[in-house]
């Protein structure tokens, strides 16, 4: 992307609406601009302007009124992309937008690339890569702990710690390799004591935020929750009451869900991924037997697992199927809620002498179990509940900083296995060279967040993704 072209774009969402917001920036901004609008209180130049300011006035073509506007004029630096930017909020309809952007180009303006904008302002050093990358984190944010991590990222996150720790690693990386150029006197500028020190707590801070990325990634895409159990238990009843609309198929006949359904749901500021999954039977029908494969490869993916069982079976059978998921989970860290449903069949008293007592001994201590109707939607609400309170007590223990991008993550990964090294080496008295190398690598990965070491490769793939007006 060349910048030193001038470039505009529509930057609020495509077609119909009360108000439109278009950008223009670079260098020509203001010369093509000061073509197009005529100030309504006789105004000269839109250049002439303090910055922060915004104009009443009109846009015009050959004497003929387009539309009337207000213009927002930021200046160079101080502006979103650090160039000359100006925004022009017009009246929402599709015509009138068109027209105002083909204006723009034939002054001389080009049509702005997808995050252009943003990338423009990483390039002259308004914001980090990081939060360039929390600009479209922010836009596609749909449940407040999404767009909470979003902004605390946006405002410097994480990033700015890094940064710190990366500079005071520099200074020792370069009184390591100043040694290399004394290596015949054997010197040593470098307090092998103080860079241990330094290197432990930056391999403790980039351990600690990759860990964080299992909770940042449910907190981006939302918390897989699957809903397991045999065939004809309430599973796509459930489903339907968790997201209060009828979103599966409802049948008797047992075997009605093939494939996995998956709808998504806000429940207590966090994003839940429902996933309404095959009963798990023995059978012999070729197409019910690849939907309960599926069933178990959704159970791997899944954060929480529901066990739907009914009220009307067995103990022995209840418990023979808690102890099959717990097979099935290999006992990790998905939480199990043993959902016994169908409640409203059966009396109280019957419940209460069958589920009540010893029986919850079964669960391990993380695992919970309640009773509801799922066809009547009784204590529904308690199970929505209980997960949104799995979820923030897990976020409670994730203290601090969360990682929700992937390349984020990938760079933190490395950068700890990096540091891993260095310590080794200094642990073995290893020479500086060896050091130098590992130094060198995890400086490497840990500008990769913030940008400060990066390729067009790179920038492109993060870039393509943004909206165009961002």
């Amino acid at each position: 992307m060349e910048q030193q072209d001038t470039i505009c774009a529509v930057s609020t969402p495509p077609g119909r609406g009360a108000i439109s917001v278009l950008r223009i920036s670079g260098p020509n901004a203001f010369a093509v601009m000061d073509t197009l609008f005529h100030f309504a209180g006789g105004k000269n130049k839109l250049a002439a302007q303090p910055s922060h300011t915004i104009h009443f006035g009109h846009i015009v073509e050959n004497g003929h009124l387009i539309d009337e506007v207000l213009v927002s004029v930021f200046k160079a630096p101080r502006s979103y992309t650090g160039e000359d930017l100006l925004e022009v909020s017009c009246h929402g309809a599709p015509y009138i937008q068109q027209k105002i952007l083909e204006l723009m180009i034939n002054a001389g303006a080009r049509l702005a690339e997808p995050g252009e904008f943003t990338l423009r302002a990483f390039l002259n050093g308004k914001i980090d890569l990081s939060q360039a990358e929390a600009v479209a984190d922010l836009i596609a944010s749909n449940s407040a702990a999404s767009h909470r991590v979003a902004i605390h990222q946006m405002r410097g996150g994480f990033s700015r710690e890094l940064k710190q720790l990366r500079d005071r690693l520099v200074e020792f990386t370069s009184l390591v390799e100043l040694e290399l150029d004394f290596s015949e006197e054997e010197v040593e500028f470098a307090n092998r004591t103080q860079l241990k020190t330094l290197v432990t707590h930056i391999r403790d801070v980039t351990g600690r935020l990759a860990d964080s990325f299992s909770i940042g990634n449910v907190i981006r895409n939302g918390v897989p929750v699957a809903i397991v159990g045999k065939p004809n238990v309430g599973k796509s009843t459930l489903l339907n009451a968790l997201l209060q609309e009828d979103r599966a198929i409802v049948s008797e006949i047992a075997g009605t869900t093939r494939d996995a359904i998956e709808d998504i749901v806000a429940l207590g500021g966090l994003l839940f991924r429902f996933i309404d999954t095959a009963g798990i039977r023995e059978t012999s029908d070729f197409i019910e037997t690849l939907g309960i494969r599926k069933t178990y490869q959704k159970i791997e993916e899944a954060s929480v697992v529901i066990l739907l069982v009914d009220a009307a079976d067995t103990v022995e059978v209840i418990r023979g199927s808690y102890r099959h998921i717990l097979e099935q989970t290999g006992n990790g860290n998905r939480r199990v809620v043993m959902v016994i449903n169908k409640c409203d069949r059966q009396d109280r008293k019957t419940l209460d002498k069958k589920f009540g007592g010893s029986f919850p001994a079964c669960l391990r201590p993380e695992d919970r179990m309640m009773l509801l109707s799922a066809r009547n939607r009784e204590q529904v609400h308690r199970l929505a509940g209980m997960l949104v309170d799995f979820i923030k007590k897990d976020m409670q223990e994730e203290s601090g900083e969360v990682v929700t991008n992937v390349r984020h993550y990938e760079a933190l990964r490395r950068t700890s296995k990096a540091l891993d090294r260095v310590l080794d080496n200094l642990d073995r008295n290893l020479p500086g060279d060896l050091l130098a190398q590992d130094i060198r690598e995890a400086l490497h990965y840990l500008g990769q967040i913030t940008g400060e070491i990066t390729t067009d490769e790179i920038l492109g793939n993060i870039f393509s993704r943004f909206c165009i007006g961002k």
